[in-house]
Formats: structure tokens, C-alpha cells, sequence
């Protein structure tokens, strides 16, 4: 284990702001305001997290999950952004993501959206054991037009499956 997941601070905003608008990161994110991080990490349904490396403290990324108080126990991983890719750093934070999720909360269902153009991600999530439950055709109008986005899930029962494998 190289990460660790922490709250995120107010001095951490800068950080998840410039990864936020990175030109790696930009196409595959909606882009908030400082105010609306501020106030999704004020938010008690919500846990706003950064990865931090565990061996210097270096910020690698930040996520986004949704949730905390659904009686139904079903979490939305709403962001999962990483500063440097092709690090394995993404794949091992959607894995303690999931164990935090299903382990920790006690969580039902974790699910996401995915732009159907981020084919990185959507294969991610795809070899971590999400599903594809359908697609959103055309329901954000974004730089470049409208997007769609793909709809996936991994239910408790699936990634305890998984854990057993």
C-alpha cells in the first residue's frame, strides 16, 4: 500500500482545484468553484478525501463520495481525479475506496458515472468488478457538446466475492 485517504483541508484546495483543471483531467470532470468544494466538504453525506502517498505526504489526487447517510447504504463515488497518471495510483485508490465503502460503511452498493469517452476510466472500473447498468445518452451539454455517460456498479455481494478470489 502506497496511499492513504484522508479528509480533505482547506489548505488542500488549491491542489484539488489545479487537478481538477488539468488539461489530463478537465474533459472527464464537471468543474467546481472553490465555494462548491468548500461546501461538499462541510457537507455530513458526503466525504470529500485526498490521496496522499504515504511514504513523503506528496498529494497524488482527490475523490469525491456521496452517501454517508443513506439509510439505503448506497455510496456515489461523485470524483476520483489523479495528479499523475499511469502510476497505478488510480487503481489502487478506487480499491480503498471500495474496502472503505463495503468494509468500513457497511455500504450496500457503490456506484458512478463515467463519460463514455474516458475509455481509461470506464476500463478501470470494469477490471475492479463494476457493471455497466446503461448509459445517460446525451444528458450533459458540455465544451464540445453533448456527452453521455455510462452508468456502473458494484454491488457488497460482488466485492466480497471478489475479496475471496
Amino acid at each position: 500500500m502506497r496511499i492513504k485517504l484522508r479528509e480533505t483541508r482547506e489548505e488542500d484546495l488549491d491542489f484539488v482545484l489545479r487537478v481538477e483543471s488539468d488539461c489530463e483531467n478537465r474533459p472527464y470532470i464537471l468543474q467546481w468553484s472553490r465555494e462548491r468544494h468548500q461546501e461538499a466538504s462541510r457537507d455530513p453525506d458526503i466525504f470529500h478525501g485526498i490521496i496522499e502517498a504515504i511514504a513523503d505526504g506528496k498529494l497524488l489526487g482527490y475523490f469525491i463520495l456521496e452517501g454517508l447517510l443513506s439509510p439505503h447504504r448506497c455510496f456515489l463515488l461523485r470524483r476520483l481525479a489523479i495528479a499523475q497518471k499511469g502510476k497505478g495510483y488510480g487503481r489502487e485508490t478506487l480499491r480503498s475506496v471500495k474496502k472503505l465503502v463495503f468494509e468500513e460503511c457497511k455500504a450496500h452498493r457503490l456506484w458512478l458515472d463515467v463519460k463514455d469517452f474516458n475509455q481509461r476510466a470506464k476500463h478501470l472500473y470494469e477490471t475492479e468488478g463494476f457493471i455497466i447498468e446503461g448509459k445517460l445518452r446525451e444528458n450533459f451539454q458540455g465544451e464540445n457538446g453533448f456527452e453521455s455517460f455510462y452508468i456502473l456498479s458494484i454491488l457488497e455481494h460482488e466485492y466480497w466475492n471478489r475479496q475471496a478470489q
